[in-house]
């Protein structure tokens, strides 16, 4: 599937909004983070420079993100709730964040606390699940 430029961009900034919800970036967020920028396509330059300032950016908005295809804001919703995941820990912000996303985008919310429930019973799911977004690239 042919992903739009403004929808990639878009991916990218709700993983980054999805990591910094909880006011801490572990290495493993910063893992997941940089391989799905590379996938999509971005600079190096540009996944390091965000990731060094992420924490403390104030500008970067965090209104839910509306995707252009519901297929693709499936993808993000499946890879946000991993990366919130993958800490071990989800806080409320990152996941009534997630579940605004899947609302506007016509998605059921309430396969979000599924999902995350999944993730934290079962957290070797993270790493042996390829991210959603692989399979629509």
């Amino acid at each position: 599937m042919q992903i739009p430029v403004q929808d990639r961009s878009n991916y990218l900034k709700g993983l980054f909004i999805t990591a910094k919800l909880d006011k801490q970036l572990n290495q493993t967020e910063k893992d997941i983070l940089k391989k799905i920028s590379d996938k999509l396509g971005f600079a190096n330059d540009f996944y390091e420079e965000t990731i060094r300032g992420l924490l403390a950016n104030k500008y970067i908005s965090e209104e839910p993100i509306k995707f252009s295809d519901k297929k693709i804001a499936e993808s993000f919703v499946n890879d946000a709730i991993k990366l919130a995941c993958a800490d071990g820990n989800v806080t409320d912000s990152e996941k009534n964040w997630i579940k605004k996303t899947a609302e506007i985008n016509g998605l059921d919310d309430e396969q979000v606390e599924t999902k995350i429930k999944l993730y934290i019973e079962k957290p070797s799911l993270i790493k042996t699940n390829d991210f959603a977004l692989m399979s629509i690239i």
